[in-house]
């Protein structure tokens, strides 16, 4: 019966793995679980390899319990299961709570719209960047940018229509695109020269 139970459990955990992979092509498998932002797939994953890890350490306890004659040795087992699944949930309800609460793009992703932004001839600096995950694939992102001062008031428009949609491209996650032109100096804001 376990033996069942370990073949099942391995090709959902294969299934998992593969559609984990898919979509973290190339990342480290830890730093891709802590990063991941969908917890349909590494939630799965998770469930799926505890089961199997549980599986194992029943299979340990009960034959060590059978060879040693010690019954005990199988509650033993029985505690590392629970232990092992304690730790699996509390690992899922961190990862989960932070999409909850709210949490940032990575900061590859920062680092690459910042640098996409900055390198833009049109653009003196990029004083601001914050971002929000408001689901596992959409992100939103606002900027305060501070565009070149020579720039007339339709050049900045377009330049930041133009910003926007280049954003927008590189990473299809950033749904939506916040510009705030960064006011320059006080004679720039509109005061009155003395």
């Amino acid at each position: 019966m376990l033996g069942a139970c370990v073949f099942f459990e391995a090709l959902s955990f294969r299934v998992a793995w593969r559609e984990f992979h898919k979509k973290h092509v190339g990342e480290p498998s830890w730093s891709a679980l802590r990063r991941g932002k969908d917890p349909s797939v590494f939630a799965v994953l998770l469930e799926d390899a505890a089961a199997l890890i549980g599986l194992a350490i029943a299979l340990v306890g009960l034959l060590l319990a059978e060879w040693l004659d010690m019954p005990m040795l199988d509650g033993v087992a029985s505690i590392g299961i629970g232990l092992l699944l304690v730790l699996t949930a509390t690992f899922l309800a961190n990862e989960t709570r932070s999409l909850l609460t709210g949490e940032a793009a990575s900061p590859v992703i920062i680092q690459q719209v910042r640098s996409m932004l900055e390198n833009d001839p049109r653009v003196a600096s990029v004083e601001e960047l914050l971002s929000l995950h408001l689901g596992p694939s959409e992100v939103v992102l606002a900027v305060t940018i501070d565009f070149r001062d020579d720039l007339p008031g339709g050049a900045i428009e377009t330049a930041a229509s133009e910003l926007t949609r280049r954003v927008e491209a590189s990473h299809p996650e950033i749904t939506r695109v916040f510009l705030r032109p960064q006011l320059g100096t006080v004679e720039h804001a509109g005061a009155l020269p003395a």
